[in-house]
């Protein structure tokens, strides 16, 4: 059995955070879950890579949590999931080129980006 360290603790108590934000607001959890594991040392391609194992873990409960509360559209998610397998592809080789510091400037662009958008969108 692995030694259980505060890093591990705290993966687990974050992932439950990031579990229900990502259930509740749909945004899928990478915008928490991205910056604590840059903040514990992961490289940007590292941290992403991390990330989406996770998110897809938790995509898979939440969406079971929906489905029986009937709030799936699955044309719509099938969809939006075929665009995203071509994204994905070419979105996982474009940080290949990105530094791990070129790539928390770009983060950060985004999600100031994204809360003003919400901010100030009526």
């Amino acid at each position: 059995m692995p030694d259980f360290n505060v890093n591990m603790i705290l993966m687990v108590f974050f992932g439950v955070l990031v579990g229900v934000g990502a259930a509740f607001t749909g945004l899928g959890g990478g915008f928490l879950m991205i910056p604590l594991l840059l903040f514990m040392g992961y490289e940007a391609q590292k941290a992403v890579g991390t990330s989406f194992l996770a998110i897809f873990v938790i995509s898979l409960s939440a969406l079971i949590a929906h489905k029986k509360l009937a709030n799936v559209d699955y044309t719509a998610g099938i969809l939006l999931g075929i665009g995203g397998i071509a994204g994905a592809q070419i979105g996982a080789r474009l940080v290949e080129h990105v530094s791990t510091a070129s790539f928390k400037k770009i983060f950060a662009m985004v999600l100031l980006g994204l809360a003003a958008y919400l901010f100030f969108k009526k």
